[in-house]
């Protein structure tokens, strides 16, 4: 019961998992936006990720956001699990870290939203995407979800290959514009709130 009602800790942690797949050759393919946003993150912090223990992971313990009340301590993860094993993983941090569900925001490619447009939502399906079914089974449904858009394949092309592709070189003028946006999302998420968030973010 307690997992999903963060009122009675409002100073608990987030853990913020950028989904990816592990490995030079996935790092700069679409499916892997999860985790160029985690190293953006990373960057401002001021931090550098380190194996986590037992969980297969990557972590960076530190906190965003003003000093005061609206500050944040957060817990940035990237699975090195391979993609569609990422709720085992997650799941471990989350007990390690004693994080709610409902404090849990993964960032992740959407198939379904253009190229660059953000949608920031609290539960709901996986819509196909295997890090998201991975961590649903594992943790249940009512996490954050920050999602970028990466489009539909075009003509034929399979969704499988698509994503397991690199940014097109049209799409990499404005991937940093974009990645840094989506970090954006992250952090006013964590310190202002869903509802902020969505009304800054949602495009």
């Amino acid at each position: 019961m307690g997992d999903t009602d963060v009122t009675t800790d409002p100073n608990a942690p987030w853990l913020i998992v950028g989904l990816g797949n592990p490995g030079p050759e996935y790092a700069m393919n679409r499916h892997n936006v999860g985790f160029m946003v985690a190293d953006l993150l990373a960057e401002r912090i001021g931090g550098s990720f380190k194996r986590a223990g037992k969980a297969q992971a990557q972590v960076i313990e530190g906190r965003i956001g003003p000093p005061g009340p609206a500050n944040r301590r957060v817990i940035l993860a990237k699975p090195m699990s391979y993609m569609n094993l990422s709720g085992g993983p997650v799941n471990a941090l989350r007990d390690f870290y004693k994080v709610p569900l409902a404090h849990v925001v993964a960032v992740h490619d959407e198939l379904d939203i253009d190229y660059g447009v953000l949608r920031l939502k609290l539960g709901g399906g996986d819509n196909g995407h295997n890090g998201l079914k991975s961590m649903t089974k594992a943790m249940g449904p009512d996490y954050h979800r920050v999602r970028f858009g990466i489009g539909r394949p075009p003509g034929r092309m399979q969704v499988a290959d698509f994503v397991l592709k690199d940014f097109a070189s049209a799409e990499r003028k404005e991937l940093g514009y974009f990645v840094d946006r989506a970090s954006d999302a992250v952090e006013c998420l964590v310190i202002d709130g869903l509802e902020r968030a969505q009304g800054t973010y949602n495009s």
